[in-house]
């Protein structure tokens, strides 16, 4: 019988490297499965804030309704609890500007013709408001108009640029501590003024946007006076239809 050739025997460092590349290869493994497990919670978690965001405001638009109704039925009035949100926007530029609601404007980030932004409304804010009225319009966007701007429009601030939201992980890294970490969230603290708007709302970029389809009507007269300047409540919301 022919002597069976011995395999020579493998070299040390090769079987170490090999030992190595085997437990990276774990590591790796391990990891992109906590990973994805981590992103399906994520998505999970997402999803059951959307519904109950949802929810809340289907009730809140039927306890409305409801209210209304009831009063009628008695005949009297149902008066709607007072806005907490506006948006503002600049439509005049800085020709023959006074300090004063040139300040207000660098305070509110309105630094361009149609520029906007959220603003919560109080005593201070509101007088902010007066004292600039004539270079801006504003109003009480809905819920359709939050959403829009800020899927249509909305940029993030981050570090010091404009950065496109495209994926929730922009808002999450930014905003997470405060429990806001998708759209929704971010458009639900921005709707109801919640208690971290002011971090909500310093996250997003000011609007950038268009003139108005049709242009605008007159930009030296008041609202009720037949132009554009000044508080128009709720009729900003069809502004904005033609401007986003």
């Amino acid at each position: 019988m022919e002597d069976v050739q011995k395999k020579p025997p493998v070299p040390e460092t090769l079987l170490k490297k090999k030992k190595q590349r085997e437990e990276l290869l774990a590591k790796r493994a391990k990891a992109a499965a906590i990973l994805k497990k981590k992103r399906h919670d994520r998505k999970l978690e997402i999803f059951k804030r959307a519904e109950k965001y949802a929810r809340e405001y289907k009730i809140k638009e039927e306890v409305e309704i409801r209210s209304a109704r009831q009063a009628r039925k008695h005949d009297n009035f149902y008066v709607p609890p007072a806005p907490k949100l506006a948006f503002v926007m600049r439509i005049r530029g800085i020709n023959g500007l006074h300090p004063k609601p040139r300040k207000v404007l660098q305070l509110f980030r309105l630094r361009q013709i149609n520029n906007g932004v959220f603003i919560r409304l109080n005593k201070s804010t509101i007088n902010m408001l007066r004292l600039a009225e004539p270079y801006i319009t504003w109003g009480y966007p809905n819920l359709k108009s939050v959403r829009e701007l800020i899927y249509k429009r909305g940029f993030a601030k981050v570090n010091g640029c404009r950065i496109p939201i495209t994926d929730n992980s922009i808002i999450e890294n930014r905003l997470g501590k405060y429990g806001i970490i998708c759209m929704e969230d971010l458009i639900h603290e921005i709707y109801t003024v919640g208690p971290h708007f002011k971090e909500a709302s310093n996250f997003l970029w000011y609007f950038k946007l268009n003139t108005p389809t049709g242009g605008w009507r007159k930009k030296t007269n008041h609202f009720v006076d037949g132009g554009d300047f000044g508080c128009r409540e709720d009729k900003i919301n069809g502004l904005l239809r033609k401007m986003v």
